[in-house]
C-alpha cells in the first residue's frame, strides 16, 4: 500500500466544527404477534452518539458488523430517521429542517454506498449516471454536462471512453471511481463514505484510498470514512472513532489509536489486522466481526463480557452497575475512552 499516514486534526485549524452531532439516539422498534409494535421493545442502533468534523478532515468510524456505522452516517444524512438528538452542518440543525428546506442543504451532503451494484444501474451508461446527477440541483445544456461529465472522469482517474460504458462492462476498481465522480458531480463538502475500499483487493483498495485524499486536499472535501478495513482507515484518516452496539468507545488521533489503544475492544480489533494485506483476520473468539442485541448486557459496560480486563480483574461490580456506564473521558490530549480499566493507564 502507497498510502501515507494522515496525522493531526482539522478542527482547530478549521475553527468551527463543519459537522457536530449532539446524543444522537436511532432506534428501530420490533414487531410483535399480528404486527403490534411496543414502545419498549426496540433495537437501540445508534445510542447517544457524539462527534465532530472539521472542515478538510476525515473520521474514520470502524467496529464490527452491526456496531451501529452504517445506520450512524445514514442517521446524519436523513437517510433513515433520528429518534433524538442534533446534527448540526455548518451550525444548523439540519434534522428539524422541513423536507424543502433540507433539500437544498442535501446536495452538500453526500453518501458513497458501499454496494456498488446497487448504487448503479447496470442498464445506464456512465454518461447517463453522471448527466443524471449533474442535471439533479441545476439545469445544464447538454454541452455542458458532456464538458462537465469529462472533467468528472478526469478528477477520478478514467479515460473519456468510460463515459459509453455499461456497469457491468466496468472493473470493481472502475465502478468506485465512477461512484465517486458521481458524488463529485453535485459539488458535495462532506462526504459519508460507506465501505468505499471494500470488495477490492488491496493494491486497488490503496489506489482508492489515495483518490480521496488527493479530492480532499483539491477539492476541500471532508469525510466520515465507515470502513472495516482497519489499515486503511488508519493510513487516511485524520482521527478514528471505535463504535460498539451503538455507542461510541474510543476516539483519537489515527496514528494513537492504532498504537497505543486505552480501550481493550480497540486493542483486539486492531491486533486482528493481518500486517500484511492490512484486512482483518479471522481468528475466532473476541474477533467475530459482527455483533447482535444478544451481545447486549442488561447494564454497565457493553463490552464486559468480552473484555479479557473485565475477567482478568475479577468481573468487578463497577463495570456491571447501571449507575456506572463507562463514559467517554479524556485520558490523553484529544484521546477519549469509555473504560474503567483503559490500558496503559
Amino acid at each position: 500500500m502507497s498510502a501515507e499516514p494522515m496525522t493531526g486534526s482539522m478542527t482547530d485549524a478549521a475553527g468551527a466544527a463543519l459537522l457536530e452531532v449532539r446524543d444522537l439516539k436511532t432506534f428501530f422498534h420490533r414487531r410483535g404477534p399480528f404486527g403490534v409494535v411496543r414502545a419498549d421493545d426496540y433495537v437501540a442502533a445508534v445510542d447517544g452518539v457524539s462527534l465532530h468534523v472539521g472542515q478538510g478532515e476525515t473520521l474514520g468510524i470502524v467496529g464490527e458488523s452491526g456496531c451501529g456505522k452504517t445506520t450512524l452516517g445514514r442517521t446524519i444524512l436523513r437517510l433513515v430517521p433520528a429518534t433524538s438528538g442534533s446534527v448540526r452542518y455548518r451550525g444548523e440543525d439540519v434534522l428539524g429542517l422541513p423536507a424543502a428546506e433540507f433539500r437544498a442543504r442535501r446536495r452538500e451532503m453526500q453518501m458513497i454506498f458501499q454496494d456498488l451494484d446497487a448504487a448503479l444501474n447496470p442498464k445506464m451508461r456512465v454518461e447517463a449516471l453522471l448527466a443524471e446527477a449533474l442535471t439533479l440541483h441545476h439545469p445544464r445544456s447538454p454541452e455542458e454536462v458532456r464538458r462537465r461529465s469529462v472533467e468528472l472522469l478526469d478528477l477520478v482517474k478514467l479515460k473519456p471512453a468510460k463515459l459509453w460504458a455499461l456497469p457491468p462492462e466496468l472493473s470493481g476498481g472502475e465502478k468506485r471511481r465512477v461512484s465517486i465522480a458521481r458524488v463529485l458531480a453535485v459539488e458535495p463538502r462532506l462526504i459519508v463514505a460507506d465501505e468505499p475500499l471494500s470488495a477490492l483487493d488491496v493494491s486497488i483498495a490503496a489506489q482508492i484510498a489515495n483518490l480521496m485524499r488527493d479530492l480532499q486536499e483539491s477539492l476541500g472535501l471532508t469525510y466520515l470514512l465507515i470502513s472495516h478495513d482497519l489499515r486503511m482507515v488508519q493510513l487516511v484518516a485524520h482521527r478514528v472513532m471505535v463504535m460498539y452496539l451503538g455507542q461510541v468507545l474510543e476516539t483519537a488521533p489515527a496514528r494513537v489509536l492504532a498504537t497505543e489503544p486505552a480501550h481493550p475492544y480497540s486493542k483486539l480489533l486492531w491486533s486482528a489486522v493481518d500486517p500484511y494485506t492490512g484486512r482483518r483476520m479471522e481468528t475466532g473468539g473476541a474477533q467475530r466481526w459482527e455483533l447482535s442485541e444478544g451481545d447486549r448486557p442488561r447494564a454497565g459496560c457493553r463490552f464486559r463480557d468480552r473484555c479479557p480486563v473485565y475477567h482478568a480483574k475479577g468481573e468487578p461490580a463497577v463495570c456491571r452497575d447501571a449507575e456506572t456506564e463507562p463514559r467517554l473521558a479524556e485520558v490523553s490530549p484529544g484521546h477519549f475512552a469509555a473504560c474503567h480499566f483503559p490500558l496503559g493507564r
